[in-house]
């Protein structure tokens, strides 16, 4: 049997099913048409970027192992004031 065309030749892709809400998703899919880009797009430029700005270890870009880790809010402590021994 032949083989079918795989498109512009990045071979075959991958999907990742999510779950929005639906005014969520039309205000999104408008807002891309009305800038002339796609959602898909859009959230493949999303993640591209999210990996680079995360990337740890193995894989890890040269822009993200230059920029230091930002860090986390510490946790919140106890402020109330100690006990008065009388």
């Amino acid at each position: 049997m032949g083989k079918k065309s795989e498109g512009k030749g990045k071979g075959k892709g991958s999907q990742l099913v999510i779950r929005i809400d639906k005014a969520e998703r039309e205000a999104f899919v408008t807002l891309c048409d009305a800038l002339d880009t796609t959602a898909a797009r859009e959230i493949r430029r999303f993640m591209r970027g999210f990996v680079a700005a995360h990337a740890t270890g193995e894989g890890k870009s040269e822009d993200a192992a230059e920029q230091p880790a930002q860090a986390k809010e510490p946790p919140a402590t106890d402020t109330a004031a100690p006990p008065v021994e009388g």
